[in-house]
């Protein structure tokens, strides 16, 4: 299994020929992977590109042995040390010979860092844990090192945080983390597996220039796996497209933005929202206005609102939203954006009545929220609709979508159960283009994409005149957001209904939205239509949410990318 000493540099540290992967399940074997070759030189960043189930994910746990019992593989995956001393093939290696590679040559970080650490246990020890399973080293020199990796990602005060829980740190930092937990052993090669899919633009702009700093002072090569293709501009030097198990496409990053050759990968561009390209459809949606729409009473109306989260243990409260005034006329789609922990999501659910309003004033469709009884919220709940982040865990896992969809119809009286609502559900499904076919399937047989559809469904059954919709797209593949994004505005324009979009995408927010909020530490900063906010930023905190959006197209990302530091 390992090859003669070699000089270092001098052979890619990745070499995968012919992988094929198949999955046996009832219906028989699925082909994951058809016959992809692929290799990563040192220091190299290799993007692999696609939508889910193209296959991304797979060829890349097949690197450290991470694929379930099911699995049948095929092929060469050849893994180099840093050093060039050893090549050893994953395919062919024990349990025991794969827990020496992994770690060593090549380490994973995670998608979702969150469920990557342990809850229980403090995060130096997760990292010092790493160090002292590939070798004899004291607890003292392990704490060091430890200390040290966490210093070099940019976590403050690592000689105390060392000892903290997972908990205690922020989407941001946990992302850092778990990317130090790749490093500490120094590994030939990084396995990034959609490293900033849940994060907000600025976040996600540090943890790109960490996994910058991982190549140029660590010497790592990457292995970034990714839908999303600004950061693909940002930091890949390569690029492999998949679609369908296969790979379609390979180029270095510039050649395959400037001139994509297969037709995937020209729509998987063309999919991508890019800032400015809302302005026409706004203009368009305003000159179609009924002449004194402006003068309606608002569906919404906040004025100086104050939402604070009381203080535990004698503790002071958390100030979430800090005088806030806004509006959101009949039929306008307004956009709130702004960092994790700005107070987007406060205010929709407060809107929603979900959260207790503290101080100001908020009308819902004439409903006055502060210190409102439930017995006043109960009438006006079936004209607001919700649409969550995440359906997967919104949807009742033991029920079938039918039946989820049908929910708000049963709760309010308008159907006696689930079998009497089919007709209306069945109605739901089609508009949001579902075949009604799928109301018979559970949530887990759904793709995102079908799922967030389903979840919009539900959202509508009530024929709401106000629509939540919170973080809707943020999860979904590049071009199913697209056509989700497509259904969404088609959907708006037909029924009417007022929205808040809340993201923390400012394309997206700017492909739909009539006007938008951007929030700030639970202040509103800057307001007006995407022409305005978007395109002339009179705030510093906007122009560095912009500045921190990275956009498909390698060449003005590097600009942007300075200009971001700068900012920063």
């Amino acid at each position: 299994m390992s090859a003669a000493t070699t000089t270092p540099g001098s052979q890619p540290v990745v070499e995968i020929t012919g992988l094929s992967v198949s999955f046996a399940t009832d219906a028989g074997n699925v082909r994951a992977v058809d016959d992809v070759s692929l290799q990563v030189a040192p220091g190299e960043v290799l993007a692999v590109v696609g939508e889910s189930g193209s296959g991304k994910s797979v060829t890349a746990k097949t690197l450290l042995g991470l694929l379930p019992s099911t699995a049948t593989t095929r092929g060469a995956v050849v893994l180099s040390s840093k050093d060039g001393s050893t090549r050893d093939d994953v395919l062919a290696l024990d349990q025991a010979g794969l827990r020496r590679v992994r770690g060593r040559d090549a380490a994973m970080v995670f998608q979702e860092p969150s469920t990557a650490l342990n809850p229980v246990y403090t995060v130096g020890w997760q990292i010092i844990e790493g160090l002292r399973a590939h070798g004899k080293i004291s607890r003292t020199e392990a704490r060091a090192k430890a200390v040290d990796i966490l210093r070099r990602v940019g976590i403050p005060d690592p000689e105390h945080r060392i000892d903290h829980y997972p908990h205690q740190f922020s989407g941001g930092q946990k992302q850092r983390i778990v990317i130090a937990q790749a490093l500490v052993l120094d590994p030939g090669v990084i396995i990034a597996d959609e490293p900033t899919t849940a994060l907000d633009v600025t976040v996600q702009a540090e943890i790109l220039d960490l996994l910058r700093r991982c190549r140029d002072e660590f010497g790592a090569a990457i292995v970034l796996i990714t839908h999303n293709m600004g950061v693909v501009a940002d930091l890949a030097d390569r690029v492999a497209v998949m679609y369908q198990g296969e790979i379609v496409e390979q180029a270095p990053v510039r050649q395959l933005f400037s001139a994509p050759e297969h037709p995937y990968t020209r729509s998987l561009l063309d999919a991508v929202p890019r800032i400015g390209a809302g302005g026409a459809h706004a203009r368009a949606r305003a000159a179609a206005r009924p002449e004194g729409w402006a003068d309606q009473a608002p569906v919404v109306e906040a004025r100086d609102l104050e939402i604070t989260y009381p203080g535990r243990l004698r503790q002071p409260g958390f100030r979430a939203v800090d005088r806030v005034s806004l509006a959101i006329r009949p039929g306008e789609v307004v956009g709130l954006v702004g960092e994790s922990g700005s107070g987007k999501t406060t205010i929709g659910r407060a809107i929603a009545g979900l959260t207790t309003v503290t101080g100001g004033s908020l009308q819902v469709l004439g409903v006055e929220m502060n210190g409102v009884k439930e017995r006043h919220v109960r009438p006006i709940r079936h004209r607001v609709g919700f649409v969550f982040q995440d359906p997967a865990t919104s949807f009742n896992p033991l029920l079938t979508i039918a039946e989820c969809v049908a929910e708000p119809l049963v709760v309010h009286g308008r159907a006696r159960d689930a079998a009497a609502a089919r007709s209306r559900v069945d109605e739901l499904l089609e508009s949001v283009q579902l075949p009604r076919a799928y109301g018979d399937r559970y949530p887990h047989e759904l793709s995102g994409g079908q799922r967030q559809r389903a979840s919009l469904a539900r959202a509508l059954a009530l024929d709401p005149e106000l629509l939540i919709a919170d973080e809707p797209t943020s999860a979904l593949d590049v071009s199913v957001q697209a056509r989700v994004l497509e259904l969404f505005a088609e959907l708006q324009e037909r029924l009417g209904f007022a929205c808040l979009f809340i993201s923390h995408d400012l394309a997206v927010v700017d492909l739909l939205a009539d006007r938008i909020a951007v929030l700030h530490r639970g202040r509103l900063v800057e307001e007006g239509t995407g022409e305005q906010v978007l395109g002339a930023p009179r705030e510093e905190y906007t122009q560095r949410l912009l500045a921190s959006l990275p956009v498909p197209d390698p060449v003005e990302q590097t600009a942007r990318r300075e200009a971001w530091r700068a900012l920063v």
